[in-house]
């Protein structure tokens, strides 16, 4: 492999960031842009937000579910921390909507009580509907139920447990899980402006813009003020990727899509080591997980696989830095006085380690600072939050707003 092929220098990542901008801007224009840009037609309540729902996350190899009760702005989970189930069977060749909706149904039937909304956070692009719901844009992550495409994900899961004869449920607003991060964050108050981040199997951000800057939507929304968007940030095909990239896109199950995720989340960064070194063997899966591992124990491999899984590390940090720095500026030109920034991050990766190195949030954050100097915004503070069940807390804000 050739030496330092992952390097960015600090020129490259300025142009990543603007280029991300760059895409942002156009995908608030029109639709059918690299960057979906996709509104959420769901203005979440700030305060006062009370009541019981049933929430549902459904991520990229896990599925959850819970019951949670927002009371005087606390959130209070049965069953603690939620029930969990791995869901990677969803990704078998042939698995169906019928299958899907009966496994989800499997984890909720004995924790609802009552009648309540359901608030589901649907980690795949997803367009927002003005009823709340959403129809699914395209799956990702290794998933390809094809009957579901282009149909709504809320009203037919909802019918499905309402149909089991057991707890009646009362509606559903479905977010993506980036929007509901960027939801959770709300309950850290105080902030000029808000993101939410995923990097984990996946990878996406979703922030607050006001509703007149999204052109593509001046003609049918006319409320204003700040509307949630996810910009599905995974598809951004960043300048600079490397041939290796390449051969990773060409092998995966959708080429010439999600670019930025392949070049940055979980469940690419082991394919970029093993097209690294395409004469060598290594362990099935080789996912971000096992490469950590060998960052955090290098006497057990080669050193030439330790420096690369090293570089392909921190230049996922570095890329996910251009693309916050990219986003920021985009805030910051529609609005000069944001000077604090909330950034509630989810994601194994995000929160991963190298015990003979810097964590990998860490990177982010000093590469983002580097970025933001470089592109005039030396003044801009970012506080990276860790919450805990912040997707459930943000689907139940959904529901309940």
């Amino acid at each position: 492999m050739k030496e330092n092929l992952f390097n960015l220098t600090s020129e490259q990542l300025k142009e990543i960031a603007v280029a991300l901008q760059e895409k942002v801007n156009a995908g608030l224009k029109k639709d059918g842009e690299e960057l979906a840009c996709i509104p959420t037609y769901i203005c979440p309540k700030t305060d006062k937000v009370e009541g019981k729902a049933l929430v549902l996350d459904l991520g990229g190899t896990n599925y959850r579910a819970a019951v949670i009760n927002l009371n005087d702005g606390k959130a209070d989970l049965h069953p603690d921390n939620g029930w969990k189930k791995d869901l990677c069977v969803m990704k078998t060749p042939g698995f169906t909507q019928e299958q899907l909706f009966k496994e989800q149904a499997d984890l909720i039937e004995e924790i609802c009580d009552k009648p309540m909304p359901i608030g589901y956070c649907f980690s795949y692009p997803a367009a927002s509907q003005p009823d709340g719901d959403a129809t699914l844009i395209r799956w990702t992550k290794g998933v390809s139920i094809q009957e579901m495409v282009g149909q709504p994900v809320g009203a037919p899961l909802m019918n499905y447990l309402n149909g089991l004869n057991r707890t009646r449920y009362t509606g559903v607003k479905v977010i993506n899980d980036t929007v509901a991060s960027l939801f959770a964050g709300l309950t850290k108050p105080g902030y000029d402006a808000y993101i939410g981040l995923i990097v984990g199997t996946g990878t996406n951000m979703a922030a607050f813009l006001p509703a007149d800057k999204i052109e593509k939507i001046n003609d049918t929304y006319t409320a204003g003020g700040l509307l949630p968007v996810n910009f599905e940030s995974g598809n951004f095909v960043p300048p600079y990727l490397t041939a290796v990239d390449g051969i990773v896109d060409t092998r995966s199950i959708n080429p010439g899509c999600q670019r930025f995720e392949k070049a940055v989340s979980g469940m690419y960064l082991g394919e970029i080591l093993k097209a690294a070194f395409p004469e060598s063997k290594f362990e099935e899966p080789f996912d971000a997980r096992k490469l950590t591992g060998m960052l955090s124990y290098p006497d057990v491999y080669k050193p030439e696989y330790v420096n690369a899984a090293r570089q392909i590390y921190k230049r996922s940090a570095q890329l996910v830095a251009a693309s916050l720095a990219g986003l920021i500026s985009t805030l910051k030109s529609y609005d000069e006085t944001i000077k604090t920034v909330c950034l509630t991050a989810e994601g194994s990766l995000f929160w991963s380690e190298d015990k003979n190195g810097k964590k990998y949030h860490e990177m982010v954050l000093d590469s983002l600072y580097s970025i933001l100097a470089d592109l005039g915004h030396s003044n801009i503070k970012v506080d990276i939050i860790q919450m805990e069940n912040a997707n459930l807390i943000g689907s139940a804000i959904a529901a309940l707003s």
